[in-house]
């Protein structure tokens, strides 16, 4: 197997190990930031801490997938590679933010019982770096890759193009929600989401079942790569 078939393997299985993490986290978190009084039912303490480690593993997942990518994007705009793999980085610190803010309202609510002011505010943390990190960095880290992968042929054409529909789309969702016009978890909000959704996880099979497209290989004989013949023949 070739260093970018192992790269590709590798983001694939981050880009689906992202998805399913996020999701249990999100269903685990439920019962604790749904409780309109404060109170814990039973059981729902455990659950937010089995999802704060799910999110654990969406932090690296994510800080993941803009390390492994890096090698390939960069042969095809280093800046826009560094900005990937950067913008990962920080909507994984923003995510990592939530999941503190989840584990202190888990102590609170164990040893104050019903909701009072830091019990709201620690909430509202949670939700806003849903918000920014899942939502806004999300959506302008996807229209990075997917502007790279479209332009250099990284993928097939109609995945880039979720992705650059998805990105956009997600971030116009978040702001919507940032000034009250529907509430993040909505049928409108899921709606919003589903472009992105869809563009990592046909993004993810991609790169696990057939690997990077021919503008991988070019840039990587540009570098001064041997190329293979196999490849020349065709």
């Amino acid at each position: 197997m070739s260093p970018d078939r192992r790269t590709a393997v590798a983001a694939g299985s981050l880009f689906l190990l992202t998805e399913a993490a996020a999701i249990a986290g999100a269903v685990l978190y439920r019962p604790l930031l749904g409780a309109a009084d404060g109170r814990l039912a039973q059981g729902a303490d455990t659950r937010a801490l089995l999802g704060a480690l799910c999110e654990v593993v969406l932090v690296v997942a994510v800080t993941g997938t803009g390390a492994a990518l890096f090698p390939v994007l960069r042969r095809h705009g280093e800046g826009l590679a560094l900005g990937y793999a950067f913008g990962r980085l920080l909507e994984a610190a923003v995510i990592a933010i939530g999941i503190v803010a989840v584990l202190a309202l888990v102590t609170l609510r164990r040893d104050a019982g019903p909701a009072d002011g830091a019990d709201a505010a620690l909430a509202a943390v949670h939700d806003w770096t849903f918000l920014l990190g899942p939502n806004i960095a999300l959506g302008l880290n996807t229209v990075l890759l997917a502007y790279l992968a479209y332009r250099a042929r990284l993928v097939p054409r109609f995945i880039a193009v979720l992705g650059l529909v998805g990105g956009p789309l997600i971030c116009a969702s978040a702001v919507a929600v940032m000034f009250g016009a529907y509430a993040q978890l909505s049928v409108a909000g899921a709606a919003a989401a589903l472009p992105v959704f869809a563009w990592e996880l046909g993004l993810a099979v991609w790169l696990i079942v057939r690997g990077f497209g021919p503008g991988s290989r070019a840039a990587s004989r540009a570098d001064g790569e041997v190329a293979d013949p196999a490849d020349v023949c065709r």
